[in-house]
């Protein structure tokens, strides 16, 4: 995001002078994070969020990196590796619990990401490929988490495992080959741990990498706002640094004090405790159930009961529960309206509201329960509202609304207009 008002970095001692001229580190870090980065002066407190979610992939890497070391993929002493960790390694117990909250933060804090840019139209244009790749981390994600929560190797490690892998066998002529490459067998075992346990590994360097393109791509047309009124002169930014750095200093201290509060006084209470139990393939739970943060897409999954012509109701529900999240990729151009911000369209702002988070809520709830009535029913009604509001009442909603009028500029939506200004949506 280059502005003509922006600063340029000049470094004053000789030393950085001498550096920054061979290779550019710290006039790109100026530029990224501090005073020649200029940002709207309106950002709220939903623009946390980006930076708790880098601060978390770092814990996460951090933390993983430590428990490796203690850990052993071997089904048959995974499970015992993982108290082993808990019960004899100095702070053993805090760094797993560290992880495993840090990843139940994570998934909090992109949910409350993602759902802010539904709301205020971050996957317009200019910043279309910001969004993608957003999404293609929040997949990333999903797939670490997976295979992280099979480690531990207890009851619900296994089943979950065999469950999720089994998905794949639903699609016609390559679906049970595909399983059995991802297990490296018929069944989770030495091989499917080896093999979770690698890419459990390897995707948060990953995800780190697309991390640094999503930042990147955000550069280039500059933040959003509240507003979804663009940039349109040096009065309507302030410099990162030192303005967001304390503002998102202020978020961090924030959220540090409710993780911190999970780590330490409820550290297994978003936890399932069957995983306390060893795996053991000849006892099925009663209650076969993925992380919190899967449950809404595990409700979409099982809220297809019955067969759809000649396309099985398994098929369908992996079907529907990967489109759930891939439908997110063609966002920018389902939504037409010319005005970003819900805060200035009354009909989508409705249906926001009182449709999709009511419909995210209960898909979260169903997600988690047991897969009988009348939750699979409220899953059917659910499911069937999250893809009409996307598909169907969205891009109906953008053609149809009037939106309220939009303020001339940033800085008259934060200081006020006078009579000359003048108001009219963007077109």
């Amino acid at each position: 995001m280059s502005f003509p008002w922006a600063n340029e970095y000049k470094p004053s001692h000789p030393v950085m002078q001498w550096v920054d001229d061979r290779l550019p580190l710290p006039r790109f870090v100026y530029n990224a994070i501090g005073s020649g980065y200029p940002v709207p002066r309106n950002l709220n407190y939903f623009w946390n969020f980006g930076v708790l979610a880098g601060f978390c992939l770092v814990l996460q890497i951090v933390t993983g990196i430590i428990l490796a070391m203690h850990y052993a993929p071997n089904a048959l002493v995974a499970f015992d590796s993982t108290e082993h960790i808990m019960r004899d390694v100095n702070w053993g117990w805090m760094l797993r619990y560290a992880h495993a909250n840090g990843a139940s933060a994570f998934f909090v804090v992109i949910y409350l990401h993602i759902f802010r840019g539904f709301y205020y139209g971050s996957y317009k244009a200019p910043r279309e490929m910001v969004w993608l790749l957003g999404v293609v981390i929040f997949l990333l994600m999903m797939a670490t988490a997976f295979m992280g929560y099979v480690l531990p190797w207890g009851q619900m490690s296994f089943w979950g495992a065999k469950v999720i892998t089994g998905l794949f066998g639903a699609i016609p002529l390559v679906g049970e080959p595909i399983q059995i490459w991802l297990l490296g067998g018929f069944a989770p075992d030495n091989a499917a741990l080896n093999r979770f346990f690698s890419l459990h590994f390897l995707l948060p360097f990953v995800i780190a990498a697309v991390v640094i393109l999503h930042i990147w791509a955000l550069h280039i047309p500059g933040s959003s706002n509240p507003t979804g009124v663009e940039v349109k002169s040096e009065s309507d930014t302030i410099p990162f640094h030192p303005y967001y750095t304390a503002k998102d200093g202020f978020g961090l201290g924030v959220f540090l004090i409710i993780y911190c509060a999970m780590l330490f006084f409820l550290p297994n209470a978003l936890g399932h405790p069957d995983n306390y139990i060893p795996a053991n393939p000849m006892s099925t739970p009663a209650h076969i159930v993925p992380e919190w943060y899967f449950w809404p897409f595990y409700a979409i999954l099982r809220a297809f009961t019955a067969d759809f012509f000649i396309i099985p109701a398994k098929l369908m529900g992996v079907l529907a529960m990967f489109g759930s999240i891939l439908v997110w990729f063609f966002l920018p151009w389902l939504d037409k309206s010319p005005v970003r911000s819900g805060n200035y369209r009354p009909l989508f702002r409705k249906f926001f509201w009182f449709g999709l988070i009511p419909t995210m809520a209960v898909l979260f709830y169903c997600g988690g329960a047991a897969a009988e009535e009348p939750y699979v029913m409220l899953s059917q009604i659910a499911t069937a509202y999250y893809f009409l509001h996307f598909l169907v009442i969205l891009p109906i909603i953008s053609s149809i609304e009037k939106p309220e009028p939009l303020p001339y500029s940033i800085t008259e939506a934060v200081l006020g207009s006078d009579d000359a200004a003048a108001i009219k949506p963007a077109h």
